[in-house]
C-alpha cells in the first residue's frame, strides 16, 4: 500500500519537476538542499533564489521574440519590471543585469532609480514608464529625471490634469503615454477601471492638450486588465479595443509608436500548473499585427510590465511545525513558528494560493492536518494543499528534528503588503531573509540579508 508522503505527491502531481526534487527523503528547491540552509540559518526563514529571476526574463523575451518572428512583426519587444512587486536592492540589481527597463508607481521609485544610476547599474537611456496617479512629489521627481537627461522617461497620464502639472517643472520636450481606463470584467464591482482616461475622452484630450503642444509628444498607449493575461473573450475584446484605439490615434499622431499591454503573465501556484505561455504570447502579437494591418498602420513597439512573473517563483518561506494539537475528533492542527497573516498576507486577504510541500520526512506516512499561525487571529491559517486539504508527514514526538514545511513561489508583494521592518500582528517578528545565488562554478551561495526582527526595533517604532 502506497501511503507515504512521497507516494501522495507523486500520485497527485507532476513530480519531481525541474524545480523540485527529493534526495534522501529531503526536498531540494532548484537544486538547493533546503535542510542544509535550515541547519545554517534556522526557521522561520525567507528565501530568495536570484537565478530564477533571470530565467523568467529570458523566458518571456524568447517567447515574444519567437512570436514576432512567426508573423514577421516589424517592431521590437521591451521587457519592463514592475518595481512594486519587490523593491529590494538585490532584486533590482539582478533585474538590471539583463538590460530590463522599469515601470514605476510612486515618488520613491524615482529615488530608487537615481540611486541605481549613481551606483552604475541604471543607464540614462533605459525606459522608465511612470504609471499611477501622480501626487506633487511624484511629479516633481519625474520632472527632475527628465531635466537630468533621462530621455526615455515616459509619463503615463492617468488623468486629464497631470500633463499641465508635469510641464510646469520641465525645461525640455518630454514624452508621454496615455493609460486607457479599461472596462472591468463583468463580475467585478465596477464597470470601468478607476485608473486611466476613459476611451471616449482620449481623442478629444489628444487634440486639446497634446497635438499642437511643442513641449510634449505622445509616444505610448497603455492598456492593462486587472485579471491578468488570460485566454478569455473578455481579455481579447479589451485588447482589440485598445489596439483599435492605437490605430485611430496613430493616423493623426505619427510620433505614437508603442503600446504597453501591462503586466499579467501568471506564475505557477501548483506543481501541475497549466498555462500556455507560448500560445498567449503568439496570439497577442498576432492580434496586434492583424489589427494594424487591417487599419494600414505600422505595428507598434510592444512593452510589458511583468512583476509577479519576474520575481514570484524566486521566493519561498520555510517554517517549523512547533506543536500539534488535536482540537476535536476530526481536526488536527499543526502550528508553525511564525504567522501566515504576517509573512504571506495575501493568503488571507485575497485567498492567494502557493505551492506547499514538506521539507523532510518524505518517507513517512501522511496525514490530513490544518496549518495554523501564531497570532490570535482566527484567519491565521493556511488550508490550500491537495484538493483544498493539507497532507503532511506524520509527526513523531520522539524526533530530534521538527517537521519543516515550505511555501513556494511567494516572491512578489509579501513584504510590501505586510510592511517590511514594521509592526506585525501580535508583534510576531518578521523572519530572517536569506538570498541564494550561484557562483561562477554553478555552486550555490547564501547571504543573510536581514536578521529576524528584534524586540528593540519594534519598541523603537512604537515610541518606547
Amino acid at each position: 500500500m502506497k501511503n507515504k508522503y512521497i507516494d501522495l505527491i507523486e500520485q497527485t502531481s507532476e513530480f519531481p519537476t525541474e524545480e523540485f526534487q527529493v534526495v534522501d527523503n529531503e526536498l531540494q528547491f532548484n537544486g538547493i538542499p533546503l535542510m542544509d540552509v535550515i541547519e545554517q540559518y534556522g526557521t522561520p526563514l525567507r528565501l530568495t533564489y536570484l537565478p530564477k529571476i533571470s530565467q523568467q526574463i529570458q523566458r518571456a523575451r524568447r517567447m515574444f521574440n519567437v512570436a514576432m518572428a512567426k508573423v514577421d512583426y516589424n517592431a521590437d519587444y521591451h521587457y519592463c519590471y514592475c518595481t512594486k512587486s519587490s523593491h529590494f536592492y538585490f532584486i533590482m540589481e539582478e533585474v538590471l543585469k539583463h538590460g530590463v527597463h522599469v515601470e514605476t508607481s510612486s515618488a520613491f521609485d524615482i529615488n530608487i532609480i537615481e540611486n541605481l544610476y549613481e551606483s552604475g547599474m541604471f543607464k540614462k537611456d533605459n525606459f522608465i514608464l511612470c504609471n499611477g496617479f501622480k501626487r506633487p512629489q511624484y511629479l516633481e521627481n519625474i520632472q527632475h529625471l527628465i531635466n537630468e537627461g533621462f530621455d526615455n522617461t515616459i509619463t503615463i497620464l492617468d488623468n486629464k490634469f497631470e500633463l499641465d502639472l508635469l510641464l510646469k517643472g520641465i525645461n525640455k520636450k518630454c514624452k508621454v503615454g496615455i493609460r486607457i481606463a479599461s472596462e472591468e470584467e463583468p463580475k467585478f464591482d465596477f464597470y470601468t477601471s478607476r485608473l486611466g482616461i476613459r476611451y471616449n475622452d482620449i481623442l478629444p484630450y489628444y487634440y486639446e492638450k497634446i497635438k499642437d503642444n511643442p513641449r510634449t509628444e505622445l509616444k505610448m498607449l497603455h492598456f492593462f486588465i486587472n485579471t491578468g493575461i488570460k485566454d478569455t473573450a473578455y481579455y481579447w475584446s479589451e485588447l482589440q479595443k485598445a489596439v483599435d484605439l492605437y490605430c485611430e490615434l496613430k493616423k493623426i499622431c505619427p510620433e505614437l509608436d508603442s503600446i504597453d499591454i501591462g503586466g499579467g503573465f501568471p506564475f505557477a501556484t501548483t506543481l501541475d500548473y497549466e498555462y500556455d505561455y507560448e500560445y498567449m504570447a503568439e496570439e497577442i502579437v498576432a492580434q496586434i499585427k492583424n489589427i494594424c494591418m487591417q487599419n494600414n498602420v505600422p505595428e507598434p513597439e510592444i512593452f510589458t510590465e511583468f512583476g509577479s512573473f519576474t520575481v514570484g517563483e524566486s521566493g519561498a518561506y520555510i517554517y517549523s511545525i512547533v506543536n500539534q494539537k488535536q482540537q476535536n475528533d476530526r481536526e488536527l492542527w499543526n502550528m508553525i513558528d511564525s504567522s501566515f497573516i504576517t509573512t504571506v498576507p495575501d493568503t488571507w486577504a485575497i485567498n492567494q494560493r502557493y505551492i506547499l510541500l514538506a521539507i523532510n520526512n518524505w518517507d513517512r506516512e501522511y496525514q490530513r492536518v490544518h496549518l495554523g499561525g501564531l497570532t490570535c487571529d482566527s484567519e491565521d491559517f493556511y488550508s490550500a494543499g491537495h484538493n483544498n486539504a493539507i497532507f503532511l508527514p506524520k509527526i513523531n514526538p520522539a524526533d530530534e528534528l521538527p517537521q519543516y514545511i515550505g511555501l513556494f513561489h511567494c516572491g512578489a508583494y509579501q513584504e510590501a503588503l505586510s510592511g517590511f521592518g514594521g509592526i506585525q500582528h501580535c508583534l510576531i517578528p518578521a523572519p530572517k531573509h536569506v538570498v541564494i545565488d550561484l557562483d561562477e562554478n554553478g555552486d550555490y551561495t547564501t547571504k543573510l540579508f536581514a536578521k529576524e526582527q528584534s524586540y528593540k526595533s519594534m519598541l523603537k517604532i512604537l515610541g518606547y
